[in-house]
């Protein structure tokens, strides 16, 4: 199996299937979840049966269903929270790296100041302030990650920009954008998709605790962190909170899987231009 011209190592392969299960999950939860995510359709931790393949959570809830649900909610808010982070991150990465010291100076001190400050401690005290709505998540958080974008696109558009392909470009009179978008943005890509999967590993994780901790995704929406908040207390008897858990870590490990390849064709072709 190939892809992007690469031959697709089985770890890699691994992490793409994960990965599309999860898709899948995400986009047909309402066709694929037996029940409505809210619904109560039986006891308080009802045991598995061929009705519920994985029991029912402390209010009586379809724990297969709200897993489906939950993927649609977490994954998809994270996937909104990396896009916002590397659009924001990256048009200023490269902002500060061509347009002049004064530019780079100034987003570089703001990038420190967020940069010495827990991003988790720093989330709690804005969403405690600010409320929890998912606007306010998304943006919270996006404005967060957007940071370590911001300092990657800057130092790999700095690398690019003393090129000597890139000054030849500027001696031909090309513009700003045109430099950007068809000599630093294209070389650049690897190590910023590479990235992209890492943020995204890390924004679903964040996600995740801040809802165990009670200020990310709301009740009733179904949300694999609040999950296992919620039927954490039956541990020791059901093994209803591992399956949020382990969906979380399935995930991840997907996710990791394929950046871990990504940043292997990074670092080979790299070597062969050396």
């Amino acid at each position: 199996m190939r892809l992007f011209g690469h031959k697709l190592p089985l770890s890699a392969q691994v992490g793409l299937v994960i990965i599309a299960v999860n898709v899948i999950a995400a986009v047909f939860a309402p066709l694929l979840a037996p029940y409505p995510e809210s619904d109560i359709v039986g006891s308080a931790w009802g045991v598995p049966s061929a009705e519920h393949w994985f029991g029912l959570d402390n209010l009586g809830r379809d724990v297969l269903s709200r897993i489906l649900y939950g993927a649609r909610m977490t994954i998809g808010i994270s996937v909104l929270i990396t896009l916002l982070a590397f659009f924001l991150g990256v048009v200023l990465g490269f902002a500060a790296a061509v347009l002049g010291r004064g530019v780079d100076v100034a987003l570089s001190f703001v990038a420190n100041l967020i940069l010495s400050m827990p991003t988790l401690i720093f989330a709690l005290v804005v969403l405690s302030v600010m409320g929890t709505s998912i606007p306010t998540l998304i943006l919270t958080v996006g404005l967060l990650y957007a940071v370590p974008v911001f300092r990657l696109a800057r130092a790999v558009a700095m690398n690019i920009a003393v090129l000597e392909y890139v000054e030849a470009a500027k001696l031909r009179g090309e513009g700003l954008w045109w430099i950007i978008r068809r000599e630093v943005l294209p070389n650049a890509l690897p190590p910023l998709v590479a990235e992209f999967g890492l943020r995204f590993c890390f924004t679903f994780l964040l996600i995740a605790a801040l809802s165990f901790l009670g200020l990310g995704i709301q009740p009733p929406n179904a949300d694999w962190g609040s999950m296992v908040k919620e039927t954490g207390q039956m541990i020791a008897l059901r093994p209803v909170a591992l399956y949020p858990a382990a969906a979380i870590a399935l995930l991840t490990i997907g996710v990791n899987l394929v950046v871990d390849w990504l940043l292997a064709i990074h670092s080979r072709g790299q070597g062969e231009e050396v």
